[in-house]
């Protein structure tokens, strides 16, 4: 084993030698030297190692007081090896020179090796008291270990230092990190001395639950009971105050800092700043940061990110310039808070940038790797977002609802309901946003089934009654086709007085054609005082679209300025002119497009365009049709139905141009397909499609209905193909539409008697609409299709629709 000399000399250091020979004669004196020596040398490694060389050359290592303080020299300089080769000197440490030890440990954030050394002093049967255990606990905190801390709390309370307040504070602390409030509290108040850092760990432990009142109540008692607060204390309740997000008293809590003269502390300002960016009060944050006499990189951070949550991602990036200006540099709370403002902005160029400068500068990190992922993901890069995803070691649950959501919110929903398998194949718990994530996977893919599934899992993880989730479930049972679930899941939510699910219940009648009860439903809201938005309207004037109310549709747009000031925006216009248009009404529909406010958008003439071709207006169609060319040139569903509307005046020169023009600008019509989910796999079937594993069957039995359907009176409706081709031609494409498909592969492959549901993501020609009508009789079944614009039940020849889409 080398010698303590030789531990001391093998590393370098400088050759000062503060001490003289013969300078020491009286042993006390000599102590006393070498303290204060130590004292003044407590910013050099290199004079604390030479002094340390004189200690142990001048007899004095055996000293553990004069150890202890060696010690910690070396752990206030981040030197742990050798304060613990120091420490290991010695067979029986008294418990200062433990606690030194451990104090070091703390410091320089080496919570395992805390605990390892408690453990070892309880083993070897060393000196533990109330400045130990403290030790212990805040390492138990900070590395959550439960067990280990619960054992430590045990022990406390068996030898009586639960009422040390030092003890006392950290049992405070340790049980708020594991949410044991009560527990926490039944410690406080058994504490018959407490200091401020007492009141802290019990008002932090009450701000950190979220019970912000009680938080301001102990306050009060704190400020009765003559215990001065400390920035701290303040810092807490301003946290606080920002999860109440009242400003008013935040202000008046601002006053009073300044009152008791904390108006300069660094993390005071900082965390007004970032109270009031939650609060929503940009201005006043702009204000406290730049009146702020010193500043910090938190302070910096808390500026930056809170502008990202504001929106104001420009003025975070220009922050961003001024910080490097500053010579503060930034670290990965900086970039994590950028990234998130790119994620917003869908901004992948600048995103990209981050995203190299982040692997230049840290190493791995969860925090940042999601924030990464949630980026590609909002962007639509899924192949990058992927790539970060599946090299990711370790992945909390925010990581995999960033990747769900990613696939979600981009079209993938079977991908992401296949990712959240793994998911739970990997034991991770999903939360509320990971959950209403796949209930919009479940309506985009009309899966019922899996929808079911999905809502079991909110039940079973405790939010069943969140509003967000109720309103994510009422959209997807009524994008099933189970409006009657839809209405059960909304009126257990009623009583809450949130407008988004009020507007989702008016949504899903809308789209069911049941116009009277969406009307209904608005007038119950007003009698319950819900104020409608923008939105209410929105779905109210769609919901008369679809069940020609047009009289009440046209009272109700004119009531939203008049009754409520709602000014009326381009997407109520196009509701409107979708109104009038769709019930042949055209000319109305024109004028109004001719005194709106504001020019009209694509999606007004869009809705007028479609009424044209509904009701054969050539003329107009064609003039609307240029009009919406000269506004979005690139849209292929503009020349489509321009198309269409020759075609079916079987103008077949000006299909042939028109379809040319979009050879010519690279744009295609975006197929037409049907959904159809049997057992746990939705099938997908397009036009014409001879690649399911059972098309000769389902071709076969397709050929056996068009039997029975035209032995019932069916006359094919040809004017819906709209391709220059003979009529048995046409009437061949049109048994190969894809519902048609659907259908009869449902029939084949479900229960005699079942409920059939198809989703297509285009609207159902006039043809398949008769067909599916004489099916629901022929086999006795109910069909449900959900198309582009609405749901049609169809049952025993007739349709929910009454013909009328």
């Amino acid at each position: 084993m080398p010698s303590p000399i030789h531990f001391i000399l093998n590393k370098p250091f400088s050759t000062y030698n503060p001490l003289k020979d013969g300078q020491f004669n009286h042993l006390p004196i000599i102590i006393n030297k070498f303290l204060l020596l130590l004292q003044g040398s407590s910013k050099n490694l290199n004079w604390v190692k030479s002094i340390h060389a004189q200690v142990i050359t001048n007899s004095l290592s055996n000293d553990q007081f004069v150890a202890t303080k060696i010690v910690k020299a070396y752990s206030d300089l981040g030197s742990l090896e050798a304060a613990r080769y120091v420490f290991d000197q010695y067979l029986q440490p008294k418990g200062l020179l433990c606690n030194a030890m451990l104090g070091g440990y703390l410091q320089n954030g080496q919570h395992r090796e805390i605990l390892d050394l408690f453990g070892l002093m309880r083993c070897r049967s060393l000196e533990v008291n109330s400045c130990s255990c403290t030790f212990a606990l805040k390492a138990c905190a900070s590395s959550l270990n439960y067990e280990m801390g619960m054992d430590i709390i045990r022990s406390v309370v068996e030898k009586g230092m639960e009422k040390n307040r030092f003890v006392g504070s950290s049992m405070i602390s340790f049980l708020v990190r594991f949410d044991k409030i009560g527990e926490a509290q039944s410690v406080f108040d058994g504490m018959p001395d407490r200091d401020v850092v007492c009141w802290n760990s019990i008002i932090g432990g009450y701000v950190q639950a979220g019970c912000f009142d009680v938080a301001f109540e102990l306050f009060f008692e704190m400020h009765s009971s003559g215990t001065k607060p400390s920035p701290i204390t303040m810092t807490s309740l301003i946290q606080a105050c920002g999860g109440i997000g009242d400003l008013k008293i935040g202000k008046c809590l601002h006053a009073c800092v300044l009152g008791l003269g904390m108006g300069n502390d660094i993390l005071v300002l900082t965390s007004f700043v970032d109270m009031y960016c939650k609060i929503g009060d940009m201005e006043s944050a702009r204000q406290v940061f730049q009146k702020m006499p010193t500043r910090n990189l938190v302070s910096w951070n808390a500026m930056i990110s809170g502008c990202v949550r504001n929106g104001l991602v420009r003025e975070s990036f220009d922050l961003f310039h001024k910080l490097g200006r500053s010579g503060f540099g930034f670290d990965l709370a900086t970039i994590v808070s950028l990234l998130q403002g790119c994620s917003k902005t869908a901004n992948l160029e600048i995103g990209k940038i981050l995203h190299g400068c982040a692997i230049r500068s840290f190493d791995s990190n969860l925090i940042l790797s999601t924030a990464i992922v949630d980026l590609y993901s909002k962007c639509g890069s899924l192949r990058q977002a992927t790539f970060v995803f599946n090299r990711m070691k370790d992945r909390n649950v925010i990581t995999w609802t960033a990747m769900l959501v990613g696939l979600a919110q981009n079209g993938h929903a079977e991908d992401a309901l296949t990712l959240f398998a793994q998911m739970q194949e990997e034991g991770i718990a999903a939360n509320s946003v990971t959950l209403v994530s796949l209930v919009h996977c479940c309506s985009h893919l009309g899966s019922l089934k899996r929808g079911r599934s999905i809502h079991a899992h909110v039940l079973r993880s405790g939010f069943a009654f969140d509003v967000v989730s109720m309103t994510a479930l009422v959209d997807m049972y009524a994008k099933c086709g189970k409006i009657n679930l839809a209405e059960r899941i909304f009126s257990n939510g009623s009583i809450c007085k949130d407008v988004v699910l009020w507007n989702s219940m008016i949504t899903g009648y809308g789209m069911h054609g049941h116009g009277y009860q969406a009307v209904s439903i608005y007038h119950k809201m007003m009698e319950e005082g819900i104020k409608p938005n923008q939105t209410t309207f929105l779905s109210l004037l769609s919901a008369c679209s679809h069940s020609k109310l047009v009289d009440q549709g046209i009272s109700l747009f004119y009531s939203m300025e008049r009754d409520h000031n709602i000014r009326s925006t381009e997407k109520h216009y196009a509701c409107l002119v979708d109104l009038l248009s769709r019930a042949g009404r055209l000319e109305e529909a024109k004028a109004l497009i001719e005194k709106m406010p504001f020019q009209p958008d694509t999606a007004v003439l869009e809705a007028l365009l479609s009424g044209c071709r509904t009701h054969k207006e050539i003329d107009l169609g064609i003039q609307t049709a240029d009009k919406l060319l000269s506004l979005d040139p690139m849209n292929p569903g503009i020349y489509i139905m321009l198309s269409n509307i020759y075609a079916e005046a079987r103008r077949w020169e000006k299909v042939d141009y028109i379809r040319s023009l979009m050879r010519k600008h690279g744009l295609k019509k975006t197929p037409g397909y049907s959904l159809i989910e049997v057992g746990n796999e939705v099938h997908a079937f397009f036009a014409g499609d001879d690649s399911h594993p059972k098309w000769e069957e389902i071709h076969h039995f397709l050929g056996s209905l068009r039997s029975a359907v035209e032995a019932s009176g069916y006359l094919p409706d040809t004017s819906c193909v709209l391709r220059d081709v003979d009529e048995q031609m046409k009437v061949r494409l049109l048994w190969g539409h894809s519902e048609r498909l659907a259908i009869a592969f449902g029939i084949l492959t479900t229960p005699a008697g079942s409920l059939i549901r198809i989703t297509k993501n285009l609207r159902v020609c006039r043809d398949c609409h008769i067909v599916s009508k004489y099916i629901s009789k022929i086999v006795n079944r109910e069909i449900i299709v959900r198309d582009a614009n609405r749901f049609h039940h169809f049952s025993n020849g007739g349709c929910s629709c009454g013909d009328y889409w």
